[in-house]
């Protein structure tokens, strides 16, 4: 088997996710990322399992018109209940006759794996437009069950209750605080502090509770102004995952398809990308977070040397001065020696590449490109 190219060494890459976090991690790691998991929000399975069969059953007896499936996790969840419990073939059965509506590919997706299909699907993965469809076929004196997403969905209940329907409300899973508050609060700090290249997320909930996060630190605007330039990357799942992020205005990316793996094809892509590197007579030159890397060869640089090949960076081919490299380093000498001696540092830990970095008698220091 053909080795993957390292495009990502040097990088280190935060997971805000729960559900399938060490899938995630593990593509980003094969390409030679440095991934930190930590979920900003747990998930509390089977709050009620109680009143979650009997609601099935009510269904089983009773009957429903339509089944709302708005989660994948969740309408799994549902099934695993019913299996233990004993009524999952006849539930089976029974969704067999109803019309199915779901809320996005992920939810199609967990009804396939049952051997159901979807009738309709809400592909913009918003419980609006599903309010949308149901009311425009009319809902009135029809019974309709819903399966919750984790954060609830009151608003979609009470649309369809105004416009006439009875509610089966399936709650299966809740949104709960962080198995590691800790990890989260760390984190959160280290990428205020520019630790790290990325951020992704997979669900709206996780991602406004990080945000809550950074607001109990004070350091939202820090990190907006480090999206912003494209210094950090913020990369969500879909638009739904990414509407707190934008609507906090955050720069964030997301693919065009709601995937898991469309969101790590997109951040291979956002980070390995030459139009964020410098092409040098030595290679392909990129300057993250914690390190920097030649071709890919994470380089052995000093936390100085990193600072001032990454002001280096920012203009290559330009001359940048002492006192400009001196703002960069830690500390605050205002000895222009402090950044000569910096500068002859990254220049031997270089050395084995060529002269990378050249002087400009008088004005400062040039980052060598190639023509």
């Amino acid at each position: 088997m053909t080795a993957l190219t390292p495009v990502l060494a040097g990088t280190r890459i935060l997971v805000t996710a729960q559900r399938r976090a060490d899938e995630l991690a593990g593509a980003l790691i094969r390409r030679g990322a440095e991934v930190t998991i930590a979920p900003a929000l747990g998930v509390v399975s089977h709050i009620d399992e109680e009143t979650l069969l009997r609601r099935t059953r009510e269904i089983l007896a009773d009957g429903v018109d339509t089944v709302v499936v708005t989660t994948g996790i969740g309408f799994r969840g549902w099934m695993d209940a019913c299996e233990a419990a004993g009524v999952y073939d006849e539930l089976l059965a029974a969704l067999r006759e109803v019309r199915l509506v779901a809320r996005g590919p992920k939810a199609r997706g967990a009804l396939q794996g049952h051997g159901l299909a979807a009738d309709w699907v809400a592909e913009s993965e918003t419980s609006a437009e599903i309010v949308e469809f149901l009311l425009a076929e009319g809902v009135d004196g029809t019974r309709i069950a819903v399966q919750h997403h984790g954060a609830g969905d009151p608003h979609l209940e009470k649309m369809l209750i105004d416009g006439g329907a009875t509610i089966v409300p399936l709650e299966v899973y809740r949104w709960g605080p962080p198995g590691d508050p800790v990890a989260v609060t760390e984190t959160a700090q280290q990428v205020a502090a520019g630790v790290y290249d990325a951020v992704m997320f997979t669900s709206a909930p996780a991602a406004s509770a990080w945000l809550a996060e950074l607001e109990r630190q004070g350091a939202s605007e820090v990190v907006r102004d480090q999206a912003s330039s494209g210094r950090l990357l913020l990369a969500a799942v879909g638009p739904v995952t990414a509407d707190p992020l934008v609507n906090a205005g955050m720069r964030t990316v997301y693919p065009d398809r709601s995937r898991m793996g469309a969101l790590v094809r997109l951040v291979i892509l956002t980070l390995g990308d030459e139009a964020h590197s410098v092409h040098t007579p030595s290679g392909v030159l990129h300057v993250r977070a914690s390190a920097a890397t030649l071709d890919h060869d994470v380089l052995p640089l000093s936390p100085n040397g990193l600072a001032i090949l990454r002001c280096l960076a920012r203009r290559p081919g330009e001359v940048v001065s002492r006192d400009r490299l001196l703002e960069v380093l830690p500390g605050d000498s205002a000895d222009p020696h402090t950044a000569e001696v910096a500068v002859a540092r990254l220049r031997e830990s270089l050395s084995s590449h060529g002269s990378l970095v050249r002087t400009v008698i008088k004005r400062g220091y040039v980052l060598q490109t190639s023509a």
